[in-house]
């Protein structure tokens, strides 16, 4: 059998009316899936023979929580268990009396980044689009559950594990469904796809993902360091990564985000700041300053506040707007680049 969650609104609408149903029965179908969030047959007015069709053919069986951790900043971190018994890490990050879930869209990684946890674990498969709408939908029935008064989740960021756009149709999929106005409705600039620079998918973006914010590992902007951390820029190299996303459409107040995470010692000079800011200036840019968050195994360094906030006085100057980005959930591996599920 078939996920339901592994539809999107127009698969829907072609299998009912390819069966000789009514199309009708998407909206209602999406409604009680989605924005109730019901797992149970459809109550509303759909037919007893759509409803056969769908039990026929279709599970609503979600991702099963093996372990949930909370950190004390009241960051949530799941570890699900998938239907082949593989593992992956989903995260709900509190901010303002609501959540927002990092996403992972595959077992492991294959990008290697020699700065995160996941990359040391290797790729071991993509997730489905099921597997990944499921993350976010069993995530807030926890959250209905267990903290009924904060069940919002308001932002969806792919920067869990896995390259997202290396599972490109699996996640342009889960934006869809995301986006629906009959099911979850989210808006399209509280999405955001995190990239390392995988180029293919970057070459697909402008002609099929739907209008979601992207942001880019950059972390540096000198080959041999970006090499190190990023080893795919040999193949994909910054200067072609970025021609592709300056010709990404834009919406009227949306910008492209740069990650940049500071390694004491490595890539947090002056003479980065400033090249940092050579490149990015005039650019559509929102730098996201990420200070390092150090997992077992890691000989990298995490800088001292003072140093963090040097790197943007630089940054400053270029008239970039810079934020650094608060880390949580660091103390149970739930903060940026701490995900693995090989241990």
């Amino acid at each position: 059998m078939r996920s339901f969650y592994q539809l999107s609104h127009t698969d829907l609408t072609d299998l009912l009316k390819k069966e000789g149903f009514s199309t009708s029965a998407t909206n209602r179908l999406f409604n009680w899936h989605y924005k109730r969030k019901e797992i149970s047959p459809c109550d509303l007015k759909v037919s007893d023979k759509t409803k056969d069709f769908l039990k026929k053919h279709f599970h609503f069986d979600l991702p099963k929580i093996d372990t949930v951790i909370k950190a004390k900043d009241k960051t949530v971190k799941f570890l699900f268990k998938l239907h082949d018994g593989r593992k992956v890490e989903t995260v709900l990050i509190p901010f303002h009396q609501k959540y927002s879930i990092c996403v992972s869209s595959q077992v492991g990684c294959a990008m290697k980044c020699s700065f995160c946890f996941t990359g040391t674990q290797g790729l071991k498969r993509n997730l489905t689009t099921s597997e990944i709408v499921g993350q976010y939908l069993k995530a807030w029935l926890w959250l209905n559950e267990n903290r009924p008064n904060e069940a919002r989740i308001s932002n969806i960021v792919f920067m869990g594990q896995g390259e997202p756009l290396h599972n490109f149709d699996a996640v342009k999929k889960a934006c869809e469904i995301f986006l629906s106005q009959s099911g979850l409705s989210i808006g399209a600039q509280k999405i955001t796809i995190s990239t390392s620079g995988f180029l293919p998918g970057l070459k697909r973006w402008s002609e099929e993902m739907p209008g979601v914010n992207l942001a880019l590992s950059l972390h540096s902007p000198f080959t041999k360091k970006r090499d190190e951390l990023i080893p795919i820029n040999k193949a994909f190299p910054l200067k072609e990564v970025l021609k592709y996303i300056d010709e990404i459409p834009l919406a009227k107040k949306q910008f492209v985000t740069y990650e940049y995470l500071l390694i004491k010692n490595f890539n947090d000079q002056s003479e980065d700041a400033h090249t940092l800011g050579k490149m990015l200036c005039g650019k559509r840019a929102y730098i996201n300053l990420i200070p390092f968050n150090p997992f077992p195994g890691s000989t990298y360094k995490r800088p001292s506040q003072n140093e963090v906030e040097g790197f943007k006085a630089i940054l400053d100057t270029y008239k970039i707007p810079t934020l650094i980005r608060t880390t949580k959930g660091d103390d149970v591996l739930a903060a940026c680049g701490q995900l693995n599920t090989a241990l």
